[in-house]
């Protein structure tokens, strides 16, 4: 049984308190993968980060230091954290795994750029005896566990916000634009899947577009593309798989004089959506509170690093299967839909932002009007 804590980004140091069930680290029963007393690591202990890319904002000013700071504070300053960015390049990534298992690190947190071509460089870390947790993205191969969000859910989430916010001009008639993720990334097929089961049941889909990369450079190109066949006048709705792209997306409704805007879609929760949604560009983002997912991972690597697996093992109660594996131990974090009303009893209370970063000049009176103040 776990207890989840969310904590702000600068200090997230705040463990997933754990009930000991026993100090010894014993077998439980029918399972091979515990290791023994004489398994056990102290805490000088090497773990390794792989990130996908650097365009989402969180990566670089949440994951990363979040993960560090975590490591730190688990190993008493013994641990150490061995980083690296992939920037949407498979091949580098698989390159930068294999270098860390060279290295001999203890585990690696990977959060895969393509969850599919990264497998044969996690069946290397298996047979070198590196454990492997996928982030965020449920990669293939034989990895120990698997932290994330219910992708699915979130897709749901994104599709009842625009069923919602069209109101009773929801109907077959109403025209929307799916602007899913990277076609390489296995979260986009299920967030696709989980909007499309909400918005099939209201409205038409009239465009579908997969964004490689996440690009929002993409997603504005497929924006001005399904503006140019339907005419903007027919697009009810616009569902963008996450922040960056609907920054893109909105650019290319602007750009094409459109006014007013279309109830369009993120997640994420970055801080120019945040400020969008203030002033109404961007109707809603997802918040998935990823200090809490980051500081749960870093526990995670460490725990398993050490040969604490009954601790590890409860906290990856729940079950996840990729196209490679069946029964992936698995750490689920919960979302929440993010909309004007809810700014302050999210990103703000659990710190991500601080009312003065999102309440620049330019936004003032959008924050004044949403009751957004210090």
């Amino acid at each position: 049984m776990n207890t989840r804590m969310r904590c702000a980004a600068a200090t997230c140091i705040a463990s997933v308190q754990l009930v000991t069930l026993t100090a010894c680290g014993e077998l439980l029963p029918g399972d091979e993968s515990s290791s023994s007393p004489a398994a056990r690591k102290g805490d000088d202990v090497t773990i390794g980060l792989l990130l996908p890319e650097k365009d989402t904002a969180r990566y670089e000013k949440f994951d990363h230091p979040i993960i560090e700071k975590q490591v730190e504070e688990l190993t008493d300053g013994k641990g150490r954290l061995v980083y690296a960015n992939a920037e949407h390049d498979a091949k580098r990534q698989s390159s930068q795994l294999r270098s860390m298992i060279a290295d001999k690190v203890d585990t690696v947190v990977l959060d895969a750029v393509d969850a599919h071509s990264i497998a044969p460089a996690v069946r290397a870390a298996k047979d070198a005896g590196v454990h492997v947790i996928a982030y965020d993205r449920l990669a293939e191969g034989p990895i120990d566990a698997y932290i994330g969000f219910d992708n699915q859910l979130v897709g749901e989430t994104q599709g009842k916000e625009i069923v919602d916010a069209l109101g009773d001009a929801a109907t077959k008639k109403s025209k929307v634009v799916m602007i899913n993720g990277s076609p390489t990334d296995p979260n986009s097929a299920q967030l696709e899947s989980g909007a499309r089961s909400r918005l099939k049941l209201t409205v038409t889909i009239a465009k579908s577009y997969d964004t490689a990369g996440w690009k929002p450079s993409g997603a504005k190109a497929h924006m001005e593309e399904a503006i140019s066949d339907l005419g903007a006048e027919n697009i009810a709705a616009v569902y963008s798989a996450n922040d960056g792209m609907a920054g893109g997306i909105i650019q290319a409704l602007k750009a094409a004089g459109v006014s007013p805007l279309p109830p369009v879609t993120g997640q994420d929760a970055e801080l120019a959506a945040v400020q969008r949604i203030l002033t109404g560009d961007q109707y809603m983002s997802v918040y998935k509170p990823y200090t809490e997912e980051a500081a749960t991972a870093a526990e995670m690597a460490v725990r398993i690093s050490q040969g604490r697996n009954i601790e590890f093992e409860a906290m990856t109660s729940d079950r996840v299967d990729s196209p490679t594996a069946k029964d992936i131990r698995a750490h689920t974090v919960v979302v929440e839909p993010l909309t004007r009303r809810n700014i302050k009893s999210t990103v703000v209370k659990d710190g991500i932002f601080k009312v003065s970063e999102i309440c620049t000049p330019k936004y003032e009176v959008a924050c004044a009007e949403a009751g957004l103040t210090d």
